[in-house]
């Protein structure tokens, strides 16, 4: 099949993939929303140290599934979860299971960028500082600048930490949140559709920014941008109506897709 997609570098080299370890596992995990079952018996096995990509049209469920594995629909009152979700073999709906801590564990990046009211250094530090990881003001300072670094914003801004996050562009707040992010050590960062409210410039350094992160960090990406997905993920799921219809290496799945429903998603014939 002649993908409309354009395979990048990172997706080029996902056949190496096979090696990894799995960081989070998936196994037959429902979301209802009320009466609505919105997530059916989903599998999935999420690399360490990898991009993860999550595919498909609008209210497949892939936003869904990013949320189960923060606990975010937690959230929503009428939601309920059933089936296993591990992160390293520890069932993290087990009702002994520390939420706060999960969440310190799993960042996550927003479709719009949502730096808190508060200057550039308090976003970054805020995290770190609730969780106690900063015994002094200097090494609270060294967390702020290191993940400021890893962000890819630290020379943008290290004249202006006092000014306040939202007075930055609409890139930079992303990268700021991502600094935010990643600035209580988490071992997995959920990026749901991180890139839409974005220019190209933007997106582009965003997605550099992912192939960086990614030597540290396991990244799951939900994105309607199937170049992007090409571009970004050595692996990529494709979700339809609630359900996962095949999951692969990103190479695999853009070039010799084993459902006829992901070749027409790709190829656009629908999504």
């Amino acid at each position: 099949m002649n993908s409309m997609v354009q395979l990048g570098h990172a997706a080029a080299s996902s056949a190496a993939m096979t090696g990894s370890n799995i960081k989070v596992v998936a196994r037959g995990v429902n979301v209802y929303y009320g009466e609505k079952h919105a997530l059916m018996d989903v599998d999935l096995d999420v690399p360490e140290r990898a991009v993860t990509a999550l595919i498909g049209p609008s209210g497949c469920g892939k936003s869904t599934f990013l949320r189960c594995i923060n606990r975010m629909n937690d959230t929503i009152p009428i939601a309920r979860v059933t089936g296993k979700i591990e992160i390293e073999g520890k069932d993290i709906y087990d009702p002994s299971f520390d939420v706060m801590q999960l969440r310190a564990r799993v960042g996550m990046v927003f479709q719009k960028p949502n730096p808190f009211p508060k200057s550039i250094y308090e976003n970054v530090a805020y995290g770190p500082r609730i969780h106690g990881f900063a015994r002094s003001k200097q090494d609270l300072d060294e967390i702020v600048v290191t993940s400021l670094k890893k962000a890819g914003l630290f020379e943008e801004v290290k004249d202006r930490m006092a000014d306040s996050g939202t007075g930055l562009s609409g890139g930079q707040q992303q990268r700021l949140c991502i600094a935010r992010a990643i600035a209580v050590s988490p071992e997995v960062i959920l990026m749901d559709e991180p890139c839409s409210a974005l220019d190209p410039i933007a997106t582009a350094k965003i997605e550099e920014l992912m192939d960086e992160l990614r030597s540290n960090f396991t990244i799951i990406i939900v994105t309607h941008s199937m170049q992007q997905a090409a571009r970004v993920s050595q692996r990529t799921a494709f979700f339809h109506l609630g359900s996962l219809v095949e999951e692969g290496a990103t190479e695999a799945m853009f070039t010799t897709p084993k459902d006829r429903r992901t070749q027409d998603y790709i190829t656009g014939r629908f999504g």
